[in-house]
């Protein structure tokens, strides 16, 4: 008879390595959370500048009418022609077409969508309300509305009220 001695780890050196995966978890786990956070932050303020520059150029190109201030025909609803109008090829009066063509040479402004929100309550979508006068813009989180955007001013706003990683709320952005 031989005395082979069993292989494998020992009670003691399976709880080190149980105990070092944990500690590194504490230690990585927090910053991939706040390094999501911040990326949520930067994806929101890029896409509310494209959105703020592709409405202003729509409008300097358009005699200063904002997108959905003037829906084209067949676009009775404001947040259609909004979007119609920044992602389509349009005319002077703002009507509509697929192609670029004589009767409509400007834009498109958008490359292919509405901006999608990442943060929020609504995250996820890329619908926008559309609203006019001269009342300031407020959260309409309820709607599940991605933007709220004022056809008058050209102003737009993300559609939710919680707070970014400095402590901002994100309709201040």
């Amino acid at each position: 008879m031989s005395n082979k001695k069993a292989s494998g780890f020992s009670l003691v050196e399976l709880v080190i390595v149980i105990v070092i995966i944990g500690v590194i978890a504490a230690i990585a786990i927090p910053r991939v959370t706040q390094a999501s956070k911040g990326a949520g932050d930067a994806a929101l303020k890029s896409n509310l500048s494209i959105l703020r520059n592709a409405i202003e150029l729509y409008a300097s190109e358009h005699n200063g009418v904002y997108p959905g201030k003037l829906p084209p025909d067949g676009y009775s609803e404001a947040d259609k022609a909004f979007e119609a109008q920044l992602t389509m090829f349009s005319n002077i009066r703002g009507e509509v077409s697929t192609f670029k063509d004589a009767d409509h040479p400007l834009g498109p402004y958008l490359a292919k969508s509405i901006p999608t929100l990442v943060v929020g309550t609504n995250g996820t979508s890329r619908s926008v309300k559309v609203e006019s006068g001269e009342t300031p813009l407020t959260v309409d989180e309820s709607g599940g509305y991605a933007w709220i955007y004022n056809c008058d001013t050209g102003e737009i706003i993300a559609n939710s009220s919680e707070l970014s990683e400095s402590g901002k709320p994100y309709n201040e952005f």
